[in-house]
């Protein structure tokens, strides 16, 4: 699968010897995109059956969502990748989880999706402004939108890409 868009956009805001986080890795094609880049990378899901561990690639097994401590607690990343996941009580993690100076790529869905198809429940949709709201007096903004995307699919997506003061 191709990377997103956002994240081959703004990937060039990542120090090159930054350590990545993939959060929500999925199948990996963020982490292919930044080994590939000559970056190291966690990545961690639920499900890391597709990931392939390596001198440069650390795949963490963990549910995000089922109330368990937070898997990588006084870790820091050089960057944080986030794409088409939103589970609101862990934005405090991530954003412990930065280096000062790292860069936050964070691409997700958001309200108005509902008519698109999945997701639609209001709980992983990000609402109006919402992630601009959570960065402000922490992130220096680069980049950010929030609007209706045609490719791979029709969407609504908010995304941004900050760097942490």
């Amino acid at each position: 699968m191709t990377p997103s868009s956002w994240i081959t956009t703004w990937a060039g805001l990542i120090a090159p010897e930054a350590t990545v986080l993939d959060v929500a890795a999925g199948k990996g094609r963020h982490t292919r995109f930044f080994t590939d880049r000559g970056h190291r990378v966690t990545a961690i899901d639920r499900d890391v059956s597709a990931l392939v561990p390596s001198d440069t690639v650390e795949a963490i097994e963990a549910d995000l969502e089922d109330g368990s401590p937070w898997p990588l607690v006084g870790r820091r990343f050089g960057a944080i990748v986030v794409t088409n996941y939103l589970h609101r009580p862990l934005f405090p993690a991530l954003f412990e989880a930065l280096q000062p100076g790292g860069i936050l790529l964070y691409e997700t869905f958001m309200e108005g999706n509902e008519r698109f198809g999945k997701p639609a429940r209001p709980e992983f949709l990000l609402k109006d402004g919402e992630l601009l709201e959570l960065v402000r007096g922490r992130f220096s903004v680069t980049a950010y939108e929030a609007r209706m995307i045609s490719q791979p699919k029709m969407a609504m997506v908010q995304r941004i890409a900050g760097r942490l003061a």
